[in-house]
């Protein structure tokens, strides 16, 4: 039985991660981290039974031990917090730790598990944003590995599959457009909550569904196939696919292209990273391509959507500038999902910090943190500005 570990269970790609557990058989849950969804905890710790389990704070903990008490199993041992998350991530039995938590909280606990030489089934893109360098140095030093469970870099990893660098021309990550691609500039400024949470192919957590919606969610997978693959900024594009069926691509030196195509459901993705490098069954019906009526391909438009160029340049300028980009991004976010600001204001908080941030060279986890932090408290000051503005008028 390999053992494993997953940071998020409570989240969509947590949830999926124990759909195919569950499937596959031969896999052992030992530890789960969670947030403050304490039913759906507990029914996950009944069912797989583990040793350990972190959730947010001592409340929830009082609140699982409450829920689980009655239940025929024998109680895990439960702490809480970020330091929580890091015994999940480094848990001494686990041998795959699945990231999947939302955000920078996932950060120091993955970055455990890698030192600790485990193999990280990486569905938190905010950590390779955030310490690209630091991570995949993590790696190689310790003997970890990451796979990742993003679909996009999931597709490239497959489509890189016995290639060279030398032959690779560029990677092509794929957008759905989100729930705006059609619509005018002043139409996505005026877009309400529940408009920008309406996504058209995936089913995902409210921050990402978000950063889909701005196209922040492209830009940061392209800061995060940079550290995953090893390519430069102007080795990686972007292209809109509403459809979602093709995945990725990589377009090689001689003209030629391999993508990789399939449902729109991320276990495929998942059972990929959890049992590389064997394939195995999939309880999932496969791509029919009779019921494909088209495939269509678009340049993204950085006017309507200057997240995504605002990723680039962060990439392109380095060392802790994209942690800032990140930072900003996610107090803008929740900002717009308080219904404190407008979608278009996303992108003006986040340039306004990164014209406005001095970066650094990521020299060690405290130089990550401090930026973090850094980076947040200025767009917390750009948004009370907003705010001020906007009660004025």
């Amino acid at each position: 039985m390999k053992a494993i570990s997953i940071l998020g269970s409570t989240g969509s790609i947590g949830c999926n991660t124990l759909k195919v557990v569950e499937h596959l058989g031969g896999f052992r849950v030992v530890a789960l981290g969670a947030g403050g969804n304490v039913g759906k905890l507990a029914a996950q710790v009944e069912q797989f039974k583990p040793e350990l389990v972190a959730v947010k704070n001592e409340t929830c903990a009082e609140e699982l031990l409450r829920a689980i008490t009655n239940s025929k199993i024998q109680i895990p041992k439960i702490v809480v917090g970020k330091k929580g998350l890091i015994e999940v991530a480094t848990h001494e039995k686990a041998e795959t730790v699945v990231s999947a938590t939302v955000g920078a909280i996932g950060f120091v606990p993955t970055l455990r598990a890698l030192e600790a030489g485990k193999r990280v089934a990486l569905a938190n893109k905010e950590t390779l944003v955030m310490a690209g360098e630091l991570m995949t140095k993590a790696a190689r030093e310790n003997g970890a590995e990451i796979l990742p469970v993003d679909s996009e870099h999931n597709a490239l990893h497959q489509c890189l599959r016995g290639e060279t660098k030398k032959e690779v021309k560029r990677l092509i990550l794929t957008a759905s457009g989100g729930p705006f691609r059609t619509k005018t500039k002043k139409e996505i400024e005026n877009a309400t909550r529940a408009e920008a949470l309406n996504h058209p192919t995936w089913n995902m957590g409210d921050k990402i569904t978000i950063d889909c919606a701005t196209l922040m969610n492209k830009g940061l997978e392209v800061i995060e196939a940079r550290w995953l693959f090893d390519f430069d900024a102007d080795e990686i594009g972007v292209v809109v696919h509403p459809q979602s069926v093709v995945h990725s691509m990589v377009e090689f030196v001689d003209g030629s292209i391999i993508a990789q195509l399939g449902v729109t459901d991320m276990r495929h993705a998942i059972q990929y990273a959890l049992t590389f490098p064997e394939r195995k069954n999939c309880e999932l019906e496969p791509l029919d391509f009779t019921k494909i009526s088209q495939l269509t391909f678009e340049e993204p438009d950085l006017e309507r959507f200057p997240c995504l160029a605002l990723a680039y340049k962060a990439l392109k300028i380095g060392g802790t500038m994209p942690a800032a980009l990140n930072a900003a991004n996610e107090i803008a976010v929740q900002a717009f999902l308080d219904n404190k600001i407008r979608l278009s204001d996303i992108s003006f908080i986040v340039e306004s910090v990164l014209d406005g941030y001095e970066t650094q060279q990521v020299a060690n986890l405290e130089t990550v943190l401090s930026a973090d932090q850094t980076a947040r408290k200025q767009a917390i000051m750009k948004l009370e500005n907003l705010e001020k503005t906007a009660s004025a008028k």
